[in-house]
């Protein structure tokens, strides 16, 4: 089992980038599963080049699906307990799909093979796609859940970062007026300090036309 503060650390350190990625590679898993069985009906029916874009298809289904699972440099795998469940737990997900994998290399190599069985295989494959699907459903629903969680949260998290500096950005404003004033009863020997007080004040004004362009963005 997937500890909770490690499963909600993973999560926090996720761009959405990466999220993006991950509901893309669930959706591709969706997609090519189809086309797999769709091509291997097309093959068994002696359509030219359709085993072969079967066999594509199921390299690409495979490949999605173990780089979901393990993870590469860039992906984090199954990274929090939501996936957990979804794949190794009542759902049995990664058995689902695992086992799709190997009825359908069974299929096409009796189907390459012109054997028998390929038929029966074939029709054990049609009828498996179904329940496949809606696994891949369920799984791909969660690392959208999951994408949403991540972006509502960042949203809080920016804003309160944007209340932090919006109250800084009040107390140079009160710096920089204070400085002017000082500037002003200093007469010719305080024209030096009197520049750098213009520049803090347009520093200042510069950050709260940032603040305010950081709430629009983050509230859009």
């Amino acid at each position: 089992m997937l500890h909770p503060a490690r499963a909600a650390g993973t999560r926090s350190l996720l761009a959405g980038e990466v999220y993006g990625t991950l509901i893309n590679l669930s959706g591709r898993r969706r997609f090519t599963s189809q086309r797999v069985v769709l091509c291997a009906v097309l093959a068994l029916q002696g359509r030219k080049a359709a085993l072969q874009m079967s066999k594509d298809a199921l390299a690409t289904f495979r490949q999605a699906h173990q780089t979901l699972v393990d993870g590469t440099a860039d992906l984090p795998g199954v990274f929090c307990e939501e996936l957990r469940d979804a794949y190794f737990g009542a759902g049995a997900g990664d058995k689902v799909i695992r086992d799709f994998i190997d009825l359908a290399e069974r299929t096409q190599d009796a189907i390459d093979a012109g054997r028998r069985s390929a038929a029966q295989l074939l029709d054990e494959l049609v009828e498996g796609a179904t329940p496949l699907l809606t696994v891949l459903n369920h799984i791909t629903q969660i690392y959208e859940d999951l994408a949403r969680r991540h972006a509502s949260e960042a949203k809080k998290q920016l804003r309160g970062v944007l209340s932090d500096i919006e109250s800084i950005a009040k107390q140079a404003h009160i710096v920089a007026f204070n400085a002017q004033i000082v500037a002003a009863r200093s007469n010719a020997s305080g024209r030096e300090f009197s520049v750098v007080a213009s520049e803090l004040s347009q520093i200042t004004s510069r950050i709260d036309e940032l603040v305010r362009e950081a709430v629009r963005t983050s509230v859009a």
